[in-house]
């Protein structure tokens, strides 16, 4: 094999190999400046990016909101790309240094919540819905919420980071995190054949969890990977994911703290329904 890489004895860390996410990937936690969050009218504070992780919580945001739920929120971008994230005020939320985090402040003492799986929880749990209250279907929800927050991983920073964003291309680990792509495609669509939604017959935060990355990813809306993978075999999950993209919930969350692709789908940050009901608007012109 050419160019075979040798591990040193001791790892270093070195910035000029990393691609794209180099400047700002590091082997340490904690803060690298002082910046004070900025905090909204509404009790709920989201500080995300329009990633798919972002996406679950805006989305899990929107629905609610539709289902008459006293939701209101403020979304403030945290871009990921320029190290906002490694803020003080961002580590005080989310020692971990990732997105999303939420903080509620209906209570006497703000409450940070982090990670994308324990806030779509906590939101199920604070307004009693998308998630049952007990016996089996709880668990299956539970079961493939836990799935797709232990499966993803391999789509993102696996097969997107090599497929996608690596300096180069090496085909050991494309291989390698293509067939687990695959494999979970394959475990998402034969559940998808036996159900309307993924944990049963209802909507639920499993679905709201899944969708910002296998829904994106077969509509060919992640890593331009569409006909690579053959996404269209999975014959379930394209049902599924286009009826999910046609709930408003969707097509309002996705764009939240998003800066990128066309007019319509872009909003920096959202403090009302008329901030998104505006950039929505622009697709209709």
């Amino acid at each position: 094999m050419e160019n075979q890489y040798t591990p040193p004895n001791i790892w270093t860390h070195d910035t000029e190999s990393g691609g794209k996410w180099a400047s700002i990937n590091r082997p340490v936690s904690g803060s690298t400046h002082e910046k004070i969050l900025p905090v909204g009218k509404h009790a709920l504070q989201l500080y995300s990016m329009g990633t798919p992780n972002g996406q679950k919580i805006t989305i899990m945001l929107e629905e609610l909101l539709a289902l008459g739920k006293d939701a209101e929120y403020d979304a403030h971008m945290i871009n990921i790309g320029e190290g906002d994230q490694f803020s003080s005020g961002f580590v005080a939320v989310n020692p971990n240094s990732k997105i999303p985090a939420l903080v509620d402040h209906s209570n006497e003492v703000a409450e940070p919540i982090f990670e994308s799986a324990s806030i779509l929880v906590y939101l199920a749990e604070k307004f009693n819905a998308l998630l049952p209250e007990k016996g089996i279907k709880r668990t299956q929800v539970f079961n493939w919420l836990f799935w797709v927050h232990g499966a993803a991983p391999y789509l993102g920073g696996g097969f997107g980071h090599f497929y996608s964003y690596a300096p180069e291309k090496f085909e050991y680990p494309i291989n390698r995190f293509t067939m687990e792509v695959k494999r979970q495609l394959d475990v998402l669509d034969k559940q998808l054949a036996k159900n309307e939604f993924i944990a049963g017959d209802e909507l639920s935060i499993a679905d709201i969890a899944t969708w910002p990355w296998y829904g994106n990813l077969v509509l060919g809306h992640l890593y331009d990977a569409k006909e690579f993978l053959q996404v269209d075999d999975y014959t379930h999950v394209q049902r599924w994911a286009k009826a999910m993209a046609e709930r408003p919930s969707i097509q309002r969350g996705r764009i939240i703290n998003r800066t990128w692709g066309e007019p319509w789908e872009q909003l920096e940050n959202r403090h009302n329904a008329e901030d998104v009901d505006k950039v929505l608007a622009l697709k209709l012109k």
